[in-house]
């Protein structure tokens, strides 16, 4: 699925929503494990009414999807989500969020396509659910950041710490955020576009 094209679910095509003002649009895209807050984020921040493909989870997906720390999650996204936010009057983000259960992950191919970048949530209750999602961005070499969804009963641990838990390069942005609040969310997806930034220097000038 290219940024121009929602073949997949039915939706407003971004040409349509985008701001009149605005001359550059960016594709980023939220991604981890299952349960880590991904629709939250999108909702959060969107300055749209969010896309989303939530359902309710049924018997099917027992056994299935480890609900372990989010035992009281009662729907999941199984297509994507879709907000859009303007940073500026021409800067506007557009966030595809994607399916976090590994049944759906056949879907990420389409949605990564034309994503400048990725935000990856992860949950500190499952820090090992997000280890095959950050492989998948290595190798594909997407350029992202990890936010720590900051869960009111989640263990607490310094971002030291879980860079080492996660072993992330020193050179990937770390932050801790309460993706629920549209401050928290936007100041995740700006350390993102810093990353983009300092990515497309010259090494020299990094």
């Amino acid at each position: 699925m290219g940024l121009n094209s929602f073949d997949a679910v039915a939706g407003p095509r971004p040409q349509d929503v985008l701001p009149e003002s605005a001359s550059v649009a960016v594709k980023i895209v939220v991604v981890g494990g299952f349960g880590v807050g991904k629709t939250t984020l999108v909702g959060a921040v969107s300055e749209i009414a969010p896309l989303t493909t939530e359902e309710t989870m049924t018997q099917a997906g027992a056994g299935v999807d480890d609900l372990f720390g989010v035992e009281e999650k009662s729907a999941t996204t199984v297509a994507m989500d879709f907000g859009r936010i303007s940073l500026n009057d021409r800067l506007v983000l557009y966030l595809f969020g994607t399916p976090g259960q590994q049944r759906f992950w056949f879907l990420w191919n389409g949605l990564f396509e034309g994503a400048l970048g990725a935000v990856v949530l992860v949950d500190t209750r499952r820090l090992e659910s997000c280890f095959d999602v950050l492989g998948r961005l290595e190798e594909g070499g997407v350029p992202f950041i990890v936010a720590v969804n900051q869960f009111p009963d989640a263990p607490q641990h310094s971002l030291e710490d879980i860079r080492l838990a996660l072993d992330l390069s020193p050179d990937v942005p770390l932050v801790g955020a309460d993706v629920r609040h549209r401050e928290a969310g936007r100041d995740v997806l700006l350390a993102l576009l810093r990353r983009l930034h300092t990515l497309a220097q010259p090494l020299e000038a990094r």
